[in-house]
């Protein structure tokens, strides 16, 4: 057993850890830069060392850093939460290279599925559906054209370090080719530092859903079932569920099967979250996550499972100590990612909180550091809340939900609360009959 673990990490989910560790009676060491000092994840933890000024790259991405301040405090294990180095191989290997244990998946699965050209090989080599597309990295415009016409228009293309929408760009006609492929590999270059790109199938009306994995270390993998995250605005998720509206039993069942084999046969261990789109009762890999997801709550919320403590015992050495028919779902749950920015033109708004009510009751769940009094610094991502409800069936969920909305108080500060409240009383996200398209048109104004 761990007697300790740092978190390389801040904010709601850096206490989402906390927790897990003071439940399993395990020492926390938090690490903050000076913008934190005062911040909620510093204040509750056992220890806490400052890491560096605010800047992100001199204090949460600083390895010599965090790693010395798991050497001073004792620390056995560091578990990266997700963002900042949560999915970076020499992370990994250095924490190992030290005489700590990492929390999450090998060095060696980091890199394979950061790099997404290798994961899509990797991923259909082991029989997991695919998108049509390039084969590997499209490393000129002529190879491009001519992989446009074989998969045919519209299509996309896709950094190959890319995240979060970085590096992506749609052609819908030959016209449009050679400027999306320039701007994705000129986006790549500046914000990964590396400009190859692949080239996919452009689906018009798909649905993002992903499936929640935990693998052990001695060869058992089971999963969580699914999580629709199709609420997206420029890519980045603003509402998730478990399950998704679109999927049956059946095909949760089927999807599962082929994504525990293939990370068996993988030889993965920890948490991991296989990304896919979803059209016409037809599933296609995009990515893998190495990591916890931020969306994590509403799988545990179904299953009734820790996943935070499963990855802690995972990392100790533990077997799941469980198969795939003793994982149950119950019920459905939603989750709203609340972020300090305005509701209509996401302008982000960093300033001091003058209140904090969090909604209560059945079925109700809030992961936040705010409190009264607190300052959202300007220097990191904006999301401050995220408030889960879980209820028996998805029209009790939405109810509910919008119930806690309404009591959700964050003043102060510019929230997107309200665009969640607008979204909830939306007849198509009612229905569950939207796509990944669906609530950029949604909050611009136009017709679904």
């Amino acid at each position: 057993m761990f007697q300790k673990i740092l978190i390389a990490n801040r904010g709601e989910i850096a206490l989402r850890i906390q927790r897990a560790c003071r439940e399993l009676g395990i020492g926390t060491v938090a690490v903050h830069s000076t913008a934190d000092a005062e911040a909620m994840h510093v204040r509750l933890a056992d220890e806490s060392v400052c890491i560096g000024p605010p800047a992100a790259k001199d204090s949460y991405l600083n390895i010599p850093a965090i790693l010395s301040a798991a050497s001073i405090t004792g620390a056995d294990a560091i578990h990266p939460g997700y963002g900042f180095l949560s999915e970076n191989a020499r992370f990994a290997e250095m924490v190992e290279a030290h005489g700590l244990t990492f929390i999450g998946p090998s060095s060696a699965h980091i890199r394979m599925m950061g790099d997404k050209i290798a994961a899509k090989t990797a991923m259909g080599g082991l029989g997991v559906p695919l998108v049509p597309g390039s084969d590997g990295a499209v490393p000129d415009l002529a190879t491009a054209r001519t992989v446009a016409a074989r998969i045919g228009y519209p299509v996309l293309i896709k950094a190959a370090a890319g995240g979060g929408g970085r590096g992506m760009k749609v052609a819908r006609a030959p016209d449009e080719l050679d400027e999306a492929f320039g701007t994705a590999r000129a986006e790549s270059r500046a914000a990964f530092g590396n400009d190859a790109v692949y080239m996919e199938k452009y689906l018009d009306r798909p649905r993002h859903v992903e499936f929640q994995v935990m693998a052990d270390q001695h060869g058992a993998v089971v999963h969580f079932g699914e999580r629709d995250c199709s609420l997206q605005r420029r890519h980045q998720k603003l509402v998730e569920e478990a399950g998704s509206p679109a999927l049956d039993a059946a095909g949760r069942e089927r999807m599962g099967e082929t994504v525990t084999a293939a990370l068996a046969q993988l030889g993965y261990r920890n948490a991991g979250t296989l990304e896919f789109l979803y059209q016409d009762g037809q599933f296609a890999f995009i990515e893998m996550n190495t990591r916890l997801q931020v969306e994590h709550p509403v799988t545990e919320m179904v299953c009734g499972i820790d996943l935070v403590r499963e990855q802690i015992r995972i990392a100790e050495g533990e077997a799941l100590g469980y198969g795939q028919s003793d994982v149950r779902f119950s019920g459905h749950a939603i989750e709203c990612r609340i972020t300090a920015e305005h509701p209509e033109t996401f302008v982000p708004s960093p300033g001091r909180v003058t209140a904090f009510h969090a909604p209560g009751g059945l079925g109700v769940r809030v992961d936040s550091a705010l409190y009264a009094g607190y300052q959202v610094p300007p220097y990191y991502d904006s999301l401050v809340a995220k408030l889960i409800v879980h209820a028996p069936d998805r029209p009790a969920a939405i109810a509910r939900l919008a119930r806690a909305l309404e009591e959700f108080a964050v003043l102060g500060i510019e929230t997107t609360l309200p665009l969640h409240r607008r979204i909830v009383e939306a007849p198509e996200f009612q229905a569950g009959d939207y796509t990944i398209h669906w609530l950029e048109r949604f909050v611009a104004g136009g017709e679904p």
